[in-house]
């Protein structure tokens, strides 16, 4: 499936640091290849109808939907920053 970003989410991509990044990479090169990746650990947010949650690493995580054939990319952060506004 296509990947479209929102301008939060490429905001929020530039200020991690490149380690973070490179980890942001590999997890949206695994949900493109299969949205049900283990190590994705991608679920509905109960408190976000609509928007998904999946794991980058321990402490980060990114936010999306899935609309028609997309993925849009909404947030992505540390987790209690990027959970307090998915």
């Amino acid at each position: 499936m296509p990947i479209r970003f929102t301008e939060r989410f490429a905001r929020q991509y530039a200020r991690l640091p490149g380690a973070i990044q490179r980890k942001v990479d590999k997890a949206l090169r695994s949900l493109d290849a299969d949205f049900r990746y283990p190590g994705l650990r991608s679920h509905p947010m109960e408190s976000a109808p609509g928007v998904f949650e999946a794991y980058v690493d321990i402490k980060y995580r990114m936010t999306f939907e899935r609309h028609s054939n997309t993925y849009i990319m909404r947030n992505v952060d540390n987790h209690d920053e990027c959970l307090k506004n998915p």
